[in-house]
């Protein structure tokens, strides 16, 4: 199945590829069109001065301006199509890196990584490499900080499991969706903006309808007045002085909160361009049929209109740029008022919304990352989240989602109040094992599908300590950041129902004995709260506190010639160890790949 996804991504670049050939070879075609037809314009106004039969070089003129109109659409709409298929081609080119394992074209998450985190810091959810930097497609910053949320987070949100299958398998509103913020992300952050527009000061009663009345007369008496004045039946300085006086008056009223507005929605014009664009897209091309699906789409009932509607709004508004051009249509059409009372009309009924459209949109751009990754991993399956007052993880062939078809898989149950101690030698898969664990759970309650043969687990609080480091900059030494990393530990599961806790190597930052003491005595205090535990040690010393309560798991190696790794757990305790065994053949220079295995364990060498 995974060759058929790369089939897809191949067959699909390589008609964009055709497509942006065609688009591209018509460029000049169209540019050629245009300047010929302006030329042929200009050429044949000029022969209509000094030709004593004027209708027909005027009616051929109009013939021309009409070719360079349409010739002008044409390639406007020709460099539409050029940009949408490079987007496009980017998104597949993408995919098939992804495929390949390669994700430096994606956003790495760096700015959300917190080493304080209960736990995505040490599961490696943030980051180059990392989880978010391999499933996140967002083309919206709200999407990225959804996405970010979801990963962060063990509420469940695992009834979403339908509507993110049923986006996986809508390829094609997937790719357009994600091509709109291929280059660069949609800011959906508009609550700023919102708020500045908010506060312009706008003329309201040119809404009014005996002002709005007054105004169409006076545009339509100003009209009377300069054909009056072409058919010799008044002075011309009549329709000059009407129009002035319109002009003044339409610049009185409106230029000021007109330029406000301008300087509040500068910048924001491309997005929210790129916002319609998406909007439309989730409306008619999503297909989704999905109770959660549904309810997304009925928060975006009005949003279609509203966003033509002030995209219309925003393009009379850059307009205003041309000085001579804004003179001459308030002149004669009071074209600011009606503008400002547009304007004012849409604030009324839609400014509200705005920013909740927004939001959305932010959810379904998440969405659309997450129904990526599902429909890249086939292999992936959908796990069983029950409600349950006691914790409940029982998994069969479960796997790391970054290891791909060389990865080992392991059966593991884990059962509430427990606590599990994991013993194996270096590299032999021990913290690779702990973070499958944790990262299959998170992918669980996101509604993903998770990599395992079969994953059922109830909804409970996450904690782990596994990658702690000093911070020399406060004065805080290593083992001083474990015994805080610790603090947390118990501060967090105080206000948990249920916590599961991981922990790779207990007080790693002090001498052997004093480590063995103390691991106990933590293991034997958190054993009194509503705590259940997974340990990865090297001391073997601490197995024997194995009773009906705590377990002994271990990954076992075997030596001979080499260091053989399984990367299969197993009830008991490692025998072997590899540390001593390695240095050795290491003075003697005769370590071999295979001694010393791809970092990230569970993969077979």
């Amino acid at each position: 199945m995974a060759a058929q996804r790369y089939n897809y991504y191949t067959t699909h670049a390589e008609e964009q590829r055709r497509l942006l050939s065609r688009r591209s070879k018509r460029t000049p075609l169209f540019i050629t069109g245009e300047v010929t037809s302006f030329i042929v314009f200009i050429a044949l106004i000029g022969i209509s001065t000094i030709t004593l039969s004027k209708v027909l070089p005027f009616v051929l003129a109009a013939f021309a301006l009409c070719a360079y109109v349409l010739i002008r659409i044409a390639d406007n709409r020709n460099g539409q199509a050029i940009h949408k298929a490079k987007a496009m081609l980017k998104v597949y080119e993408g995919e098939l890196a992804y495929l390949a394992g390669h994700f430096e074209s994606f956003d790495t998450g760096d700015r959300y990584a917190d080493p304080h985190h209960p736990f995505s810091f040490d599961l490696d959810i943030f980051g180059p490499g990392s989880f978010f930097n391999r499933i996140c497609r967002t083309s919206t910053t709200g999407g990225s900080d959804v996405l970010a949320s979801e990963l962060s987070s063990t509420a469940n949100r695992s009834s979403r499991y339908d509507l993110i299958a049923e986006l996986a398998s809508s390829t094609d509103f997937r790719t357009a969706f994600q091509a709109v913020g291929i280059d660069a992300k949609v800011d959906t952050n508009l609550t700023s903006v919102v708020t500045r527009v908010a506060q312009v000061q706008c003329p309201n009663f040119i809404l009014r309808l005996p002002f709005r009345v007054i105004a169409y007369i006076s545009v339509t008496g100003f009209l009377l007045s300069v054909l009056s004045a072409a058919l010799g039946l008044c002075v011309a300085g009549i329709p000059i002085s009407w129009g002035l006086i319109q002009f003044f008056t339409a610049w009185g009223l409106t230029s000021r909160p007109l330029r406000q507005l301008s300087n509040s929605v500068d910048n924001l014009h491309h997005s929210l361009t790129s916002l319609s664009q998406l909007v439309d897209l989730i409306i008619q091309s999503s297909g989704v049929t999905t109770p959660e699906g549904k309810a997304l789409l009925e928060r975006l009932n009005e949003a279609p209109e509203a966003f033509r509607q002030l995209s219309r709004i925003l393009q009379k508004m850059d307009s205003r740029g041309n000085v001579l051009g804004l003179f001459i249509t308030d002149s004669l059409f009071f074209r600011d008022i009606f503008l400002l009372a547009d304007y004012i009309h849409w604030r009324d009924r839609y400014l509200k919304h705005l920013q909740s459209w927004a939001d959305t949109v932010g959810i379904m751009d998440a969405l659309v990352s997450m129904a990526t990754f599902s429909y890249n991993e086939p292999s992936a399956t959908r796990p069983e989240v029950i409600e349950s007052g006691e914790i409940v993880f029982e998994a069969q062939s479960l796997w790391h989602p970054f290891l791909g078809e060389k990865a080992v898989s392991n059966n593991f149950s884990i059962a509430d109040r427990n606590f599990y101690i994991i013993t194996g030698a270096n590299m032999a898969g021990k913290s690779t094992f702990l973070r499958t664990i944790g990262i299959n759970y998170i992918m669980a309650l996101c509604g993903l599908p998770v990599m395992a043969k079969h994953l059922r687990v109830s909804c409970f609080g996450l904690f782990t300590s596994m990658r702690t480091t000093d911070d020399l900059t406060h004065g805080i030494s290593y083992f001083n950041a474990e015994l805080l990393r610790l603090q947390q530990l118990l501060d967090y599961c105080k206000h948990q129902h249920r916590t599961l806790i991981i922990l790779d190597e207990i007080l790693k930052g002090t001498n052997s004995l004093d480590k063995l003491n103390g691991s106990r005595l933590f293991l034997q205090h958190v054993e009194q709260m509503p705590v259940t535990g997974v340990v990865a040690t090297h001391d073997l010393e601490l197995s024997k506190m194995s009773n009906e309560h705590i377990h002994n798991y271990c990954f076992e190696i075997s030596l001979g010639t080499d260091v053989t790794y399984t990367y299969k757990i197993s009830p008991g305790v490692a025998r072997n160890q590899n540390a001593t065994f390695l240095l050795r053949k290491m003075l003697s220079g005769g370590i071999t790949a295979s001694d010393t295995p791809i970092p990230g364990g569970n993969a077979t060498p």
